[in-house]
């Protein structure tokens, strides 16, 4: 226990200190008052400033961590095998013409194939050397295209070139561990109309892509007879190039002969390599006819090799093979596999021939069974020009691998997505050999009624590409080639930009016939296919659900509408698919789309009808399609009284117009020291929210994609604005945009033609006869006019673009509204040949 200090008393009784005992400080209150503040004060700082650490660290983590979400793969297993689409699982579709951007070429479906193509240039022309390979709008070819197809085991085109004729065949048998064996037949013909046979050089060619190695076997006077190889999926295997003749019986006939062995540093470089080696030194010297110099590939000039500074690509082994020889004349290419050891015979000459007209024989059978248009009483012509639809369409099945560029906006800089394999349909081999998602489900709703296992592992591929988020890029550039063919500015894709999520048409075809066909082995397969496709389905529509809500409840808006304002007319929707389509005049966060609306409507739907078939949880999206296709809400959200016809809404105004800005140019001055005047947008009148009021094709969405009952009256508007010649209907199908609209057929900028502003466009038709036949079949108060609708505009849209493909020699991406003249990309047997299916009334 301490001691206390004893205090000394005074003799008057009172204590005093102690000398060394200092007086007590007098008492300060304020200054207390004040140094307690001043240490609240300091606390509180010191607690802010860790907080705003914490908060700063955990924000840097979770913009980190949703940066990565971009290229993060979906977590679900994936809807093929890694190894779906090797020679062991698939043989049958292991090979095949799978380089739809090449007028003629094979490959396997795997990552670094072996590839295999065609070449070719008109010596004596009198021109510069025009050769071809790539499928070039700018080659102005009279036309190609396959004119049968199977997608599985053989393939016939024809390409009309300038006054020749060449027809590529291939054949393919089964055998072995690595796909089997395959053959070439190139068949050319001079045109009755040229004055003298042309002499045509073919470039036959193969590359390895990265893996594996290619030997030249060169026999006297520079022929290659034949290239061995070796590769990782190929295993060793023997490429012969026979002997030009003139037909498949007759006798070898005279050819000059040329060969180059290089390396590349990436497919896309083939073509240019062998312009650089191509030299005029070589002489054509037939026995009877005057001797001329001619173009060849010449190994003495070495192909220009400079690259790129950072071009860094391992090289690949490159060879070809260039027969010079003049029409008539049919040459034959043998792959043989060094595994398939127990060949009957090779597959040449008639053995070729035999396998051949089985294999069309059998195409012929089934298209038939499958389509009737003998049936229906088409012409042959018009049943070899569907034949030609169809087969250009499985012709242009793609396998591409590689890496898209994609950016969300947590990321600075764009990312490369997880690498990936994708077999796809293309929308156009000249101008789009790619996978474009809004597309391909147009492709498959005609492919899955040919071959129900190409819909099916297309659509896998598809979705084996969603990430994490449940987003899938809209367009899809894998690979150097498939790169190579894009503009700088469309090859990054956005997370937050959608597209149509048209799978959701032939998904919706396959559920109706597992309740027609429940215990077929298709059925079984269908049922498997969808089990593997659930949890990938299912996050791409929420995603869908989330990312394109609207402004109200039940609404939607589609992302990523250009921005800058001042520069166009009216600013795009890329997103929506239908491209410079009138939306809102200035785009915000108020709008609200109709046609976005409808494809989730359709979408909720077809999800629904999934996860029963699957015993999945199925009501919340029962709920949410009985909420989207209620039509009074529908009309609601989007009908206009004033327009009497279902329409956008946002912050919109119709005084608009391109104008030339002003460039000040001061007194004195050089006008050519400035900039060049621009159109830019002049607006007349401010906008406001409002209904957009544009009638055409996203106008007719609640009609196209059957969400209006049948007794609704609304529809009575929507068959008269059809049917109307001032507004939608044309002798050639339904026009995009009312010729009555103020942007009808208007230039988006100056150099921005009308796209989707009064052209017809084969695919909104195709959905329109759809929903014609089903409005025609449903009993209702417009039962009678939508039935009569369908048989003119059905019959208007197949004569005019059977019509257009007999004068031009194709089908085209759209139809001029007012000569039903074909126009854009060409050939366009992506969507554009659902034709096939009005023709056969499958929808």
């Amino acid at each position: 226990m301490g001691r206390q200090r004893k205090r000394v008393l005074a003799g008057d009784g009172v204590a005093h200190p102690r000398k060394d005992e200092k007086l007590p400080a007098p008492h300060r209150k304020e200054k207390k008052k004040k140094a307690d503040l001043g240490k609240v004060f300091i606390n509180i700082s010191i607690g802010l400033c860790i907080l705003s650490l914490i908060w700063f660290f955990y924000a840097l983590y979770m913009r980190s961590s949703l940066a990565k979400r971009v290229i993060t793969p979906h977590p679900a297993p994936r809807a093929l095998d890694a190894n779906s689409s090797s020679a062991q699982v698939s043989p049958e579709r292991f090979w095949g013409s799978y380089r739809p951007q090449v007028y003629f070429g094979m490959k396997t479906r795997s990552p670094r194939s072996v590839v295999t193509g065609l070449m070719w240039l008109r010596q004596f022309s009198g021109m510069d050397v025009n050769l071809r390979h790539t499928c070039e709008q700018g080659d102005h070819l009279q036309s190609y295209g396959w004119q049968m197809h199977d997608a599985l085991s053989f393939g016939v085109q024809e390409i009309r070139d300038t006054d020749f004729t060449l027809t590529t065949e291939f054949v393919k048998r089964l055998g072995g561990e690595h796909g089997g064996d395959w053959t070439w037949r190139i068949t050319g013909k001079q045109h009755s109309s040229a004055p003298h046979a042309p002499v045509i050089s073919l470039m036959f060619y193969v590359a390895t892509d990265t893996q594996g190695t290619l030997q030249a076997h060169v026999e006297d006077k520079n022929r290659m007879s034949t290239v061995t190889g070796s590769s990782e999926e190929l295993g060793n295997f023997k490429i012969t190039f026979g002997k030009p003749t003139a037909g498949e019986t007759a006798s070898a006939k005279y050819a000059s002969y040329n060969f180059l062995q290089t390396v590349t540093q990436g497919l896309e470089k083939l073509t240019d390599i062998v312009k650089n080696s191509l030299s005029m030194r070589f002489v054509f010297s037939p026995p009877s006819g005057e001797k001329r110099p001619y173009v060849a590939v010449d190994t003495l000039k070495p192909p220009n090799h400079q690259q790129k500074p950072l071009d860094t690509r391992k090289e690949s082994d490159f060879v070809v093979h260039q027969v010079t020889v003049q029409t008539p004349f049919q040459i034959e290419v043998l792959f043989e596999s060094g595994s398939f050891r127990d060949r009957p015979n090779q597959l040449v000459g008639s053995v070729m021939t035999e396998e051949l007209e089985k294999r069309k024989v059998a195409f012929d059978q089934k298209f038939e069974k499958i389509f009737g248009l003998h049936q229906k009483g088409f012409s042959p012509a018009q049943v070899k020009f569907s034949k030609g639809a169809l087969s250009n369409m499985l012709g242009g099945l793609g396998y591409f691998y590689g890496q898209s560029v994609v950016q969300s906006p947590f990321n600075e800089y764009p990312l490369l997505y997880p690498e990936g394999a994708l077999f796809t349909a293309v929308p156009s081999r000249s101008f789009f050999p790619r996978g474009f998602l809004w597309d391909e489900g147009f492709h498959q709703v005609l492919l899955s009624k040919w071959d129900t296992q190409v819909t099916q592992e297309t659509i896998a591929h598809w979705f084996d590409l969603i990430n994490i988020e449940g987003w899938i890029p809209r367009e899809q550039i894998l690979g150097d080639e498939a790169r190579s063919k894009v503009p700088a500015e469309f090859v990054i894709q956005h997370n937050e930009n959608a597209n149509p999520p048209t799978f959701f048409l032939p998904l919706q075809e396959l559920v109706e016939r597992l309740d027609t066909q429940p215990d077929s082995r298709l059925s079984q397969s269908t049922l498997a296919f969808l089990q593997r496709l659930y949890p990938r389905l299912q996050t791409w529509f929420e995603w869908y659900n989330t990312t394109q809500a609207g402004p109200l409840p039940n609404s939607y808006r589609w992302r990523g509408r250009d921005k800058d304002t001042n520069l166009f007319l009216n600013p795009k929707t890329l997103t929506s698919g239908l491209d410079d389509y009138p939306r809102a005049s200035h785009p915000s966060a108020d709008e609200r789309h109709v046609d976005l609306h409808c494809w989730m409507a359709l979408a909720s739907g077809v999800m629904a009808n999934v996860a029963r078939l699957l015993g999945e949880p199925h009501e919340g999206f029962e709920r949410t399609h009985r909420i989207l296709s209620n039509n009074d809400l529908l009309s609601e959200l989007h009908w206009s009284e004033q327009l009497h016809a279902f329409s956008d809404y946002g912050n919109h105004t119709q005084a608009v117009s391109l104008q030339q800005e002003k460039v000040y140019v001061p007194p004195g001055q050089p006008r050519n020291q400035f900039p060049v005047a621009r159109l830019v947008r002049a607006v007349r009148r401010a906008p406001k929210l409002q209904y957009v009021n544009a009638l055409g094709y996203v106008s007719l969405f609640p009609f196209l994609l059957r969400i209006l009952t049948p007794d609704s009256p609304r529809l009575e508007h929507v068959l008269r604005d059809m049917r109307d010649p001032d507004r939608l209907w044309t002798p050639y199908g339904l026009r995009s945009l009312s010729h009555a609209d103020p942007l009808y057929m208007k230039h988006n900028t100056e150099h921005d033609p009308p796209y989707w502003r009064g052209a017809v466009w084969i695919n909104m038709n195709y959905l329109a006869v759809r929903a014609l036949h089903y409005y025609g079949n449903a009993e209702g108060p417009y039962q009678e006019r939508a039935a009569a609708i369908y048989q003119e505009l059905r019959t208007n849209i197949i004569n005019n673009v059977y019509r257009q493909y007999v004068d031009t020699g194709y089908i085209w991406e759209q139809y001029n509204d007012g000569t039903g003249r074909g126009q854009g990309s060409h050939p366009f047997t992506g969507w554009s040949a659902l034709t096939v299916l009005m023709m056969a009334e499958q929808y």
